[in-house]
C-alpha cells in the first residue's frame, strides 16, 4: 500500500430510490399493461366483465376475469396507485418465503369476494361490472389493520380501526356518487364492491398473517 495514500472509509450502502416491494409493483404495472392490451379485444375487454346473471347460471369466470380489465386510464391509474401504496405494506408483512404468493392470493380473494358480494346485490343484473378495485379496497382494509397500531395487528372492534373504516367508507361513498367521471365510459362506480373488498381484507388479514409473516404480533389471537 502506498504509505501516502490514506485509505477511505467504508462508505455506508446507500438506500434505495424507491422501497415498493417486487409483487405489487409489478401486479400494477400488469394492470396498466393489460388495460393497453385490452384495446386489441373486440370488445374493448367488457366481455371479460362480471355479469351478476352469468353467476346465476353458473358461469364463474367473471369473478376473476373482470379484474383484468379497466374503463378508463382514470380507473386503472387509480387502481394501480392503490395497490403500490396499500399493497406493500401488505408484502412487507408478508416476509416468509412463500409472502409473494401469499400476496397475489390474498389480493385475488378480496377481488373474489369483492365481485361476488357486488353480484349478489345485484342478482340477475345483465350489466357487466369491471376492474380491480374490490381487490385494491381488500388492500386498503388489510394495511389499515396493519399500521394502526406499532406492531400489533390491532382487533378489528379496535377504535382506530372503526374510524379509520368509517373514514374510507366516506370515501367509498363519494366515490360511487362521482359514478362515471371516474371510471370512463358513461360507467357507474360499484361501491358496493368496494364496501365488500374492504371487508374482506380487513378480516382476512389476520389469517394470511398467520401463514405468511414471520412478525409476532401479539394481539393477533383477538381478532
Amino acid at each position: 500500500m502506498d504509505p501516502y495514500v490514506t485509505p477511505s472509509p467504508e462508505r455506508p450502502a446507500r438506500e434505495p430510490i424507491f422501497k415498493i416491494p417486487f409483487v405489487p409493483f409489478i401486479v400494477a404495472l400488469g394492470l396498466v399493461g393489460l388495460f393497453v392490451a385490452q384495446s386489441q379485444l373486440g370488445d374493448g375487454g367488457i366481455g371479460m366483465g362480471l355479469r351478476p346473471a352469468d353467476l346465476s347460471q353458473g358461469y364463474l369466470s367473471g369473478l376473476f376475469t373482470h379484474m383484468l380489465v379497466h374503463g378508463g386510464w382514470t380507473h386503472v391509474l387509480m387502481n394501480a396507485a392503490a395497490v403500490v401504496a396499500f399493497g406493500s405494506p401488505v408484502a412487507r408483512d408478508f416476509d416468509k418465503p412463500l409472502g409473494p404468493v401469499g400476496w397475489l392470493a390474498f389480493f385475488t380473494v378480496c377481488g373474489v369476494l369483492a365481485g361476488a358480494g357486488y353480484a349478489a346485490i345485484h342478482w340477475g343484473d345483465t350489466t357487466p361490472v369491471i376492474g380491480a378495485s374490490g381487490a385494491a379496497f381488500g388492500l386498503i382494509g388489510a394495511s389499515l389493520r396493519l399500521q394502526a397500531g406499532p406492531g400489533l395487528l390491532i382487533p378489528i372492534t379496535h377504535p382506530a380501526i372503526l374510524r379509520g373504516a368509517a373514514v374510507w367508507m366516506g370515501v367509498n361513498l363519494l366515490t360511487g356518487l362521482l359514478g362515471g367521471a371516474l371510471a370512463g365510459q358513461g360507467a357507474a362506480i360499484a361501491w358496493e364492491a368496494h364496501a365488500v373488498g374492504f371487508v374482506a381484507g380487513i378480516i382476512l388479514i389476520g389469517p394470511f398473517h398467520s401463514l405468511f409473516s414471520r412478525k409476532n404480533h401479539p394481539l393477533l389471537a383477538n381478532r
